[in-house]
């Protein structure tokens, strides 16, 4: 019998999945559910922390699709994995940027509106994860979006701080921290892995033993041990399948309650484990001022180090690989001197826990650690007192004195009778007490030693690290710092970037070199108006922002001068001070007088033990306090300082910048990144001939950047020569002008006692040289506000430097790394169905 044919078949219903699909009726579908099922919650009991929290399991299921996919292409194809040790990883808020990275943005903000809700309302909940202090922590997430974009597989190992980087409020001037608790609410970006937890050991003594083969062996019996849990985040990759593993160690007791103490009425002793375990991750870099603070920073920075290199290790002897290879599987990148105790640490694991031979260890040890220098300040350079070392890290200091006397063999051989080379370049120090040298640890340890900008590193072989790029020139290059574009233009500047993209497209936001193409619209007219509209729109929403949040009526005409960055006196934010008061000056002597309208904003945070720096921000706000209400002045000055300067805030002020202060005495930046993120939003940069801006100008053109002060060598010259600051204060009448005014309590109700510390340090020592580069800057500022006076050409400067930043990106960074030190190459990720037809196979 012949079966009839249907000759109007029914379509086929397609019902995407709630958890991967991608359609608007998905997305609000899934939204919903993750309100119902996750919060537990309905719209009528549901607060905005609710829909944030519902939609950040809405896009991270998206997340996991592509997470899943790549940890299981890279245990597929035995890759090579770079693993970034940091201290710190000042990621920023995840929401907004991984709808950026996935290309959904547009397609969320429509859904969430068709669910009666607003994304960026949403978005704004998002508590910022405090987990950096500044450049630093940027930086390790800047390159962390940059290796997943590249598709190079990589895990960042970190610290997850139960409270970050403080949060600053302004009380009278003066700055206050309060508590990060940025996990109040949860964190969904995050999942625990409590089965690969590992114990870190800390104190005690040891004790050297024979083996059964007859070696000489030492066992560590330690006085505590920690478990190290790692937390897992996904860090998606723009526009790629690609999302890398973000794994943060938090530290808990092995057993956290005892029994036999609360049974016999000792019920604070039996939790007091788990009290002093957790300690160690509680809060990010706490003051080291007392013994117990620094006791605990190092803890902080062994006990990441020492979970991170164990994870390893498992990961490799899981696969079935020996230890041998183990420099082939993992390229480890220490983010400066903190992380440089796994140089010991990783020769502990393979000596004592594996059994390798010292040469072999030592071989493996070496080919596996690259070191990045960050700083060029010798304070910076950490050292330990080896009481402290010893009392916390018994073995580590007995395998850093091996080490030590090998090596010293090896320079006495190559620099025979040189005591004052010997003493330099050993690993541990003999000046005011014993102490080990961990910048030296590093530099041994590591076969590959960068700086961070072409001037830091040519520094570090001339000065700080000169010693050893003797010994090794060999190990030493230079990797210049660069950012993400998608978070610090595509993400923070939506307005520019569009513009953008209708004349050039969008291929610039994964090679930025391309932004070359704008160079050829800087002439045309309309273009430059396009542009300057959109900078006004965009400073119109800061200042708004700053009434709104500060009470302060800013003019959005006038020049917006940024300098938004950690206080510290090399940075010197007091010189940006010395320049207001130069200015209010000039407008008191003569009230009528046309100057170019100034806002000037502060951001930035002074450690809690810095005095000085403090003293900074006091000064800073008590300025602004008096020009922001002297009808002499009007709105042709205003000061602003931004509280809590942070990633969610700086994406405020960056697009709004006209002028960016780079301003740090020559020869002590490293690099920086905040004046990357400045110019790639079209400010002009005030700088000097420090770290990075040295390159920067001369991408973008000398006549695009107002340079200013003291070069590096001249610095030098001017202190080896015996450097008087009166030298200059007495024939500066300007100077003596502004200084008197602070000296006299102008600006502190009469007080004349309180800024006295930061005057009489810049009168009887001005380590960073202030007084040598004031005037220098008060000729350039006026030089700044020449330019200003011309909207038009000033436009064409600022899409010229937007134009030439195309070297600033962390892409290329990456790229130098993977080809110069760590020989990895991209790993193509293919997006699976994770159960294809309904399908999961799950053993």
């Amino acid at each position: 019998m012949t079966q009839a044919i249907d000759s109007n078949p029914k379509p086929q219903i397609v019902v995407e999945d709630d958890r991967t699909g991608l359609s608007i009726e998905t997305f609000r579908r899934a939204f919903a559910d993750n309100l119902f099922y996750l919060q537990g919650k309905f719209p009528g009991t549901a607060t905005k922390n609710d829909y944030y929290m519902a939609l950040a399991y809405t896009v991270r299921d998206r997340l996991l699709q592509r997470w899943l996919n790549t940890m299981q292409t890279y245990i597929r194809e035995d890759v090579r994995v770079v693993c970034y040790l940091s201290a710190e990883f000042l990621v920023g808020p995840h929401l907004a940027n991984n709808l950026i990275n996935m290309g959904l943005y547009a397609r969320m903000k429509q859904a969430i509106a068709e669910s009666g809700l607003d994304l960026q309302e949403l978005i704004e909940q998002e508590e910022e994860p405090g987990l950096g202090n500044g450049g630093l922590g940027r930086l390790a997430a800047c390159y962390m979006d940059s290796l997943s974009t590249l598709e190079i597989p990589a895990i960042g190992y970190g610290i997850r701080y139960e409270f970050g980087i403080f949060d600053q409020e302004i009380r009278d001037g003066w700055q206050v921290e309060i508590t990060d608790k940025w996990l109040r609410y949860g964190n969904p970006w995050e999942i625990a892995r409590p089965e690969e937890a590992v114990t870190v050991k800390l104190g005690g003594h040891t004790e050297s033993y024979t083996d059964n083969d007859d070696n000489y062996r030492v066992r560590w019996v330690p006085y505590q041990a920690i478990k190290g849990v790692p937390y897992d985040t996904p860090i998606l990759g723009y526009q790629v399948s690609t999302a890398n593993t973000l794994r943060l160690w938090k530290a808990e007791a092995p057993e956290s309650f005892d029994f036999q103490a609360f049974n016999v009425g000792d019920y604070y002793g039996a939790v007091d484990e788990k009290i002093v375990s957790e300690n160690v991750t509680k809060v990010l870099y706490p003051n080291d001022e007392q013994i117990q603070g620094k006791e605990l920073r190092l803890t902080q920075q062994y006990f990441f180090v020492s979970c991170s290199l164990q994870d390893m290790i498992r990961i490799h002897l899981a696969a079935g690989k020996s230890l041998d290879c183990f420099h082939e599987k993992f390229a480890v990148q220490l983010n400066d001197t903190h992380p440089s105790i796994g140089v010991a640490e990783l020769m502990r694991l393979f000596v004592d826990e594996h059994h390798l031979d010292w040469d072999r260890a030592w071989n493996i040890t070496q080919k596996t650690f690259a070191y990045t220098n960050h700083t060029l300040l010798p304070e910076a350079l950490e050292t330990w007192s080896v009481d402290l070392f010893g009392r916390l890290l018994p073995r580590h200091l007995e395998i850093i004195y091996e080490l030590n006397w090998r090596f010293l063999d090896r320079v006495r051989m190559k620099y025979p009778g040189n005591n004052e080379k010997l003493e330099r370049l050993s690993l541990i120090g003999e000046d005011d007490g014993k102490t080990v040298r961990m910048a030296n640890l590093a530099c041994a340890g590591s076969h590959a030693i960068n700086g961070v900008a072409a001037l830091h590193t040519e520094l570090l072989k001339k000065d700080v690290l000169r010693d050893f790029y003797e010994l090794w020139p060999e190990k030493f290059n230079n990797k210049t710092n660069g950012v993400t574009p998608r978070r610090w233009m595509v993400l923070i500047n939506p307005r520019l970037t569009k513009l953008i993209n209708s004349k050039i497209g969008d291929r610039w936001i994964v090679h930025l070199d391309e932004l070359k193409k704008l160079e050829a619209f800087a002439e045309d007219e309309q273009f430059r108006q396009q542009w300057r509209q959109i900078k006004h729109d965009i400073k119109q929403d800061l200042a708004a922002y700053i009434q709104k949040t500060q009470g302060i009526q800013v003019n959005p005409d006038s020049i917006f001068d940024v300098q938004a960055k950690r206080i510290h006196e090399y940075k010197r934010q007091h010189l940006n001070v010395l320049h207001i008061i130069t200015l209010y000056n000039r407008i008191k002597r003569n009230p009528t007088l046309d100057i170019v309208p100034r806002t000037f904003i502060f951001g930035g945070k002074a450690a809690p033990a810095y005095f000085l720096a403090k003293l900074i921000i006091k000064l800073a706000n008590s300025v602004g306090k008096v020009v922001n209400n002297d009808p002499d002045v009007g709105d042709r000055l205003k000061v602003v300082f931004l509280p809590d300067y942070n990633v969610t805030n700086s994406q405020r002020v960056y697009p709004a910048a006209d002028l960016s202060e780079q301003i740090s005495t020559a020869g002590k930046e490293a690099s920086g990144t905040g004046n990357m993120k400045f110019s790639l939003n079209g400010a002009l940069t005030i700088g000097t001939l420090d770290g990075a801006n040295v390159e920067i100008r001369a991408e973008v053109g000398a006549e695009n950047f107002f340079l200013f002060g003291l070069t590096t060598e001249q610095v030098y010259e001017l202190k080896a020569r015996g450097y008087n600051p009166w030298d200059y204060y007495r024939e500066n009448e300007s100077l003596r002008e502004a200084i008197a005014l602070i000296h006299s309590g102008f600006f502190s109700h009469g007080d004349t006692n309180l800024f006295k510390p930061l005057v009489d340090s810049l009168l009887y020592s001005d380590p960073y040289l202030l007084f040598a580069d004031y005037q220098s800057y008060i000729d350039c500022q006026d030089r700044v506000s020449l330019a200003y006076r011309d909207p038009d050409n000033w436009t064409r400067m600022a899409i010229l430097n937007v134009a030439r930043m195309g070297k600033f990106s962390s892409d290329r960074s990456i790229r130098e790394y993977c080809e110069d030190i760590w020989k990895v190459q991209p790993v193509p990720i293919e997006l699976k169905d994770l159960c294809p037809d309904g399908e999961c196979q799950l053993v």
